[in-house]
C-alpha cells in the first residue's frame, strides 16, 4: 500500500469517519499500545498516605512489585481522582533513590554511615530517656503538679495517616510532652 493512503487525512475524508474521531485518527502505533496495568497480577484498593483526606488508590502490582496507581473510581472520597503528589505516589516504593538503610552522621562529623535498626532504635530510645530526666517537670513553684517535659516536641507531616498521628499523640503524652501538633491543624 502507498505511504500516504494511511495517512490519517486519507483514510477520513474516503472512509467511514468523516470527522476523523475513530478509526481514521488511530495509526498502527497506538493499536500496538497496551495498557500499563493490563498485565498485572493484582489490584490492592489502597489509601493515599499523603494527607489526611484519604483518597482512594489502587495499587497494579506485577511479580511483586508495584508498576501503577491511580485513582480509585469507586470511592466516595476522591471518586478516582488524585493530586500530583498521589498521582506520584508509586515512587515511595519504586524510586531507585529510595533510602532503604537508616543513615547516621556524627556530632560534627562530615559522612554519613550505615547503622543497623536495632542500634538506631537504641540509640533514639536512649536520648528520648535522657532528655525527659534532664528537661522533667514534677511540680510548678507553688508545689502544684506539672508531670511534663518541655524538652520533647512532635510535629507530625502530612504523609503520616490519622491512626499513625493517634498513636504518635499517645507516645508523646506518656512521655509527658504537650508540644504535640500535626501539620493537618497548622
Amino acid at each position: 500500500m502507498v505511504e500516504w493512503l494511511r495517512w490519517p487525512v486519507v483514510r477520513q475524508l474516503t472512509g467511514t469517519d468523516p470527522l476523523g474521531r475513530g478509526p481514521a485518527a488511530r495509526s498502527r502505533r497506538t493499536d500496538a499500545r497496551r495498557s500499563r496495568t493490563e498485565d498485572a497480577d493484582a489490584v490492592v484498593a489502597s489509601v493515599c498516605p499523603y494527607c489526611a483526606v484519604g483518597c482512594g488508590q489502587r495499587v497494579f502490582v506485577q511479580n511483586g512489585k508495584v508498576t501503577q496507581i491511580e485513582g480509585d473510581p469507586d470511592s466516595p472520597i476522591s471518586r478516582g481522582r488524585l493530586c500530583p503528589k498521589g498521582s506520584a505516589s508509586r515512587e515511595l516504593v519504586s524510586s531507585p533513590l529510595r533510602q532503604t538503610k537508616v543513615r547516621y552522621r556524627r556530632p560534627h562529623g562530615t559522612e554519613w554511615e550505615d547503622l543497623d535498626l536495632g542500634t538506631a532504635v537504641d540509640m533514639i530510645a536512649d536520648r528520648v530517656l535522657a532528655t525527659r530526666a534532664a528537661t522533667w517537670q514534677d511540680t510548678d513553684a507553688d508545689g502544684r503538679p506539672l508531670r511534663r517535659t518541655m524538652g520533647i516536641a512532635s510535629l507530625g507531616g502530612a504523609t503520616l495517616d490519622n491512626e499513625e498521628n493517634y498513636l504518635m499523640k499517645k507516645l508523646y503524652t506518656a512521655l509527658g510532652a504537650i508540644q504535640v501538633e500535626n501539620q493537618a491543624r497548622i
